[in-house]
């Protein structure tokens, strides 16, 4: 599954989702973690709408199961949500993308918790749903 981060160093998730220039993605399973890429949105920060600005991030979201950030609002939280995408607050600005990743991948080998077996299912069956929607067109 993929993971995106809010992030300013690429190192802690330390940034607003709704202000944040580039989200990490990584690819995780229960064998290991890697990175996938850089996710940016400077250009967007012209926009003067709130709105407007969101709009690219959660199109380009879409293919996340979780996105971890320093703080959300609630609107963007609900459309995530609404996709698919589950946020998750960091627990202070000087937590580790590496040591997220490395608690999740232990945790996605033994017994998930109800929020992220949650998460997994909803990825799994939204995906499900559009490949059998597809196949009755």
């Amino acid at each position: 599954m993929k993971i995106g981060f809010t992030t300013s160093d690429r190192v802690h998730i330390n940034a607003h989702f709704g202000a944040a220039d580039e989200i990490d993605v990584y690819e995780i399973s229960d064998e290991g973690y890697k990175f996938l890429e850089t996710r940016n949105f400077n250009d967007d920060i012209q926009e003067e709408n709130n709105e407007s600005r969101l709009a690219p991030k959660l199109a380009a979201l879409e293919d996340c199961t979780i996105i971890y950030v320093m703080a959300i609002g609630g609107s963007a939280a609900a459309r995530l949500i609404k996709k698919g995408v589950t946020p998750v607050k960091a627990r202070s600005e000087e937590e580790e993308i590496s040591q997220v990743l490395t608690k999740l991948v232990k945790t996605l080998k033994g017994n998930p918790p109800p929020w992220l077996r949650k998460a997994l299912q909803q990825k799994t069956s939204n995906f499900a749903d559009e490949v059998e929607n597809e196949a009755t067109v």
